[in-house]
C-alpha cells in the first residue's frame, strides 16, 4: 500500500503511476485501443479530418501508422491520430473529470510505441497510466477552469506525457520533469465553441504531441518543474481558481481510473445523452402529432453547453439538447447522419425542436458531474403529461455498454469508413488481442 505521507501533490501523483498494471486493466485498454479506432477512422474522413491528413501528407516519413495510413515522425503521429478521434464525439468520457482519454492518451501510447518497438503489454500499460494521470487532473481542476478551458486537452497533456513516460521507463525524478514540462504546455480555451471552427481538434492532437514531446525531452535530462499543479505560479493557481486539490491524489490505492470511464453510444456531446435516452424510452409511448410542447430538464452545464434552439452546422448540432430530444422522438436510437444537415433541416425535426424547453433543475446540477441525469416531460393535446427519467447515462458504470455492444458500435464507425468486412473483423480481433500479447502492427497495419 501507498503509506500516507506529506509528499507534494506532484510527487504523490507520480508515485500513484508507477504501481503495477494488471490482466484485467489491460483487458480494459484494449477495450479504449479499439474504441479509439473506430472513432478516428471516422472522424478521420470529416472536414477536419481531410484537413489534417492534408498537411500531414507534407511532412517528413517516419517509423509510426497512423489514420489515413500515414507514416509520420511520432510527434506528429500523436497530433494526427490525436486529432481524429473526438471529432464525432463518440469517444470515451469520465464524468468527475469531464475529459474525453482515450482520444488524447491512446495516440501518445501509441506513437511512442511504435518508435520503441514496444510490445502489447507496454503499451496498454501505458495508456491505464496515462488515462490515470488525465482523470485525476481533470478531478481536481474544479468547475471555473471548466467555464473557459478544454479539458480535454488541459489536462490531457499530463496523460500523454504519463502514458510516454511509461514507455520510455522515465525515473521518478524524470517522470516529474516530464509532467512540469507538460504542464506548462496546458492549453485549450472554449471560444472554439463559439465559433465554427476545428480548434477542438486541435487541443486534442496538441495535448497528444505536447505531453510525448515532455516525455520525450525529459528521458534526455532536459528538467521541467516538480510544483506544476501546487507551486504557487503553476497549474491550479493560473488556471483553477477553485481547484479541488485534493483529487489529484485521492485514494491512491484504488482501482485504476480506466474502470470508472464510460463508452459512449451516441454521436452527440455526452451533456446530450441522458436525453437522448430518456427520449429512446418515450418515442413509442407517444404520438408524435400529439406533442404541444416539451421540456428537457437537465443540469446546469448541459444547458450552458447544449442550448442551441436552432443549430446551423453540424457541431452545433451535436451540442443541441432541442435537436437530439427532437431527432430522436421522430427517427429513433440517433445515427451520424441525424446530426447532419439534412437532419438539421428537416421539416419535421425543425418544427418539434421549436417546441423544446429547457429547464435547469438545481437536483441534478447537485449530482453533477458525478452523474449526468436528465428529464424529458411531453405535454399532449389534451393535457396530459408524460415523463421519463434517467439518473445517469448509458455507457456509465451505473448502466455500462456491453462488450458487445461496444464492438457493434466499432463494427458501424468502421463500416462508415469504408473498411470492409473482413478488414474490420481483422482490426477487432487484433485490438482484442492486445490483451493477450497480440502484436501492435496487427492494429497499425490495418488503418486506413
Amino acid at each position: 500500500m501507498l503509506a500516507p505521507d506529506p509528499a507534494p501533490p506532484t510527487e504523490t501523483l507520480a508515485r500513484i503511476l508507477a504501481r503495477p498494471v494488471s490482466a484485467a486493466d489491460r483487458e480494459r485498454a484494449a477495450l479504449h485501443v479499439l474504441d479509439w479506432v473506430g472513432c478516428a477512422a471516422a472522424g478521420a474522413l470529416t472536414p477536419p479530418g481531410v484537413a489534417l491528413r492534408s498537411w500531414a501528407r507534407t511532412l517528413g516519413a517516419g517509423p509510426c501508422r497512423t489514420i489515413g495510413a500515414l507514416s509520420l515522425d511520432p510527434r506528429d503521429a500523436a497530433l494526427v491520430n490525436g486529432a481524429v478521434g473526438n471529432i464525432l464525439e463518440m469517444d470515451d468520457f469520465h464524468r468527475a473529470a469531464i475529459v474525453h482519454p482515450g482520444p488524447v492518451v491512446v495516440p501518445a501510447a501509441l506513437a511512442q510505441a511504435q518508435a520503441l518497438g514496444a510490445g502489447a503489454e507496454a503499451m496498454l500499460d501505458a495508456v491505464v497510466r496515462g488515462m490515470e494521470a488525465m482523470i485525476r487532473v481533470g478531478r481536481s481542476v474544479g468547475p471555473a477552469h471548466y467555464r473557459h478551458f478544454h479539458t480535454t486537452a488541459t489536462c490531457g497533456v499530463f496523460g500523454a506525457a504519463a502514458a510516454a513516460g511509461s514507455l520510455l521507463a522515465l525515473n521518478p525524478t524524470q517522470l516529474l520533469d516530464a509532467l512540469g514540462n507538460a504542464g506548462t504546455q496546458a492549453a485549450g480555451l472554449w471560444q472554439c465553441r463559439l465559433e465554427d471552427t476545428m480548434s477542438k481538434q486541435l487541443h486534442n492532437g496538441r495535448a497528444a504531441q505536447s505531453g510525448l514531446l515532455a516525455a520525450q525531452l525529459a528521458a534526455h535530462g532536459f528538467t521541467g518543474a516538480h510544483r506544476i499543479f501546487e507551486g504557487p505560479l503553476g497549474f491550479w493557481a493560473g488556471l483553477c481558481p477553485d481547484a479541488r486539490r485534493h483529487e489529484l491524489t485521492a485514494d491512491p490505492d484504488g482501482a485504476w481510473q480506466i474502470h470508472d470511464c464510460s463508452f459512449k453510444p451516441w454521436p452527440a456531446c455526452r451533456h446530450t445523452h441522458p436525453l437522448i435516452d430518456a427520449a429512446l424510452a418515450l418515442k413509442d409511448r407517444v404520438d408524435i402529432n400529439r406533442i404541444e410542447r416539451l421540456r428537457a430538464v437537465g443540469y446546469r452545464d448541459a444547458i450552458g453547453f447544449c442550448d442551441h434552439a436552432t443549430p446551423t452546422t453540424p457541431v452545433e448540432a451535436k451540442f443541441s439538447l432541442q435537436h437530439a430530444a427532437a431527432v430522436v422522438l421522430l427517427r429513433g436510437r440517433p445515427a451520424l447522419a441525424d446530426f447532419d444537415m439534412g437532419a438539421v433541416r428537416d421539416p419535421d425535426v425543425t418544427a418539434l425542436r421549436a417546441r423544446v424547453l429547457l429547464v435547469e433543475d438545481p437536483a441534478l446540477t447537485a449530482r453533477y458531474p458525478q452523474h449526468f441525469g436528465a428529464s424529458l416531460e411531453i405535454e399532449l393535446d389534451d393535457g396530459s403529461l408524460v415523463v421519463e427519467h434517467r439518473a445517469d447515462a448509458l455507457g456509465d458504470t451505473e448502466c455500462p455498454l456491453t462488450t458487445d455492444a461496444l464492438l457493434d458500435k466499432a463494427r458501424m464507425l468502421m463500416d462508415a469508413s469504408g473498411y470492409s468486412e473482413s478488414k474490420i473483423s481483422r482490426v477487432i480481433d487484433a485490438c482484442l488481442a492486445l490483451a493477450h500479447g497480440g502484436p501492435l502492427a496487427a492494429v497499425t497495419s490495418e488503418l486506413q
